[in-house]
């Protein structure tokens, strides 16, 4: 079984990828996945104008999210590619099957940006839902369901999802930064989170 867990910043998705069972996930690979066009600056933050303002102008917007959505799903695109999730694979039995994957995401708020009064913080929000976004519907195009998860909520989600206290959560993850190496701050040890309660998720099939 194979999990990613995304911690989802703007412009960026930090991947830690699992692999084995909820009660001994392995270490497999770690990488930034870029959800912007790095040769188009302004990408990275498309409702903010030149000046860190609030960009105003729809047309802008609208061309500077077409970029983000190809970068995205070719940044999927290529990691689905490396964990053969495209391919087929031989069962016991002789049948072919698709590798499955699962992820979670970890975003910093899920608010509709149109309850954000402040016009400065509303671009911060659209910003967050719309990489949020993307990243989820490059992974569903490649039929790898995902869920997700805002921040503040992931310690007391884990703990429930996993079934194990603090403690034992942050043994693991400090098992898992030693294997990894640095850096393994808090944007990586919500990844490894998220991807480790994503091969939770396998218990819940029907």
């Amino acid at each position: 079984m194979t999990a990613i867990g995304f911690r989802v910043k703007s412009g960026h998705a930090i991947a830690v990828i699992l692999q084995g069972s909820v009660e001994s996930p392995l270490p497999v690979a770690r990488q930034v996945v870029e959800l912007c066009d790095p040769a188009v600056a302004e990408t990275r933050q498309p409702y903010h104008s030149g000046l860190g303002q609030a960009e105003a102008d729809p047309k802008t917007i609208a061309r500077r999210v077409k970029i983000i959505e190809r970068a995205a799903s070719a940044s999927v695109s290529e990691l689905a590619a490396r964990l053969g999730v495209d391919r087929l694979e031989q069962g016991r039995t002789g049948s072919s099957r698709r590798v499955e994957c699962r992820a979670a995401l970890v975003t910093g708020s899920v608010i509709d940006p149109e309850s954000v009064g402040n016009p400065h913080i509303r671009a911060h929000a659209y910003e967050g839902r719309l990489f949020r976004t993307v990243l989820e519907r490059a992974l569903v195009a490649h039929g790898i369901r995902a869920s997700v998860i805002v921040e503040k909520q992931l310690a007391e989600t884990a703990r429930r999802r996993l079934g194990r206290s603090d403690r034992a959560i942050k043994q693991r993850l400090l098992e898992l930064g030693t294997v990894f190496g640095s850096p393994w701050r808090s944007d990586e040890k919500a990844a490894a989170t998220a991807a480790w309660m994503a091969l939770a998720d396998y218990n819940l099939r029907p």
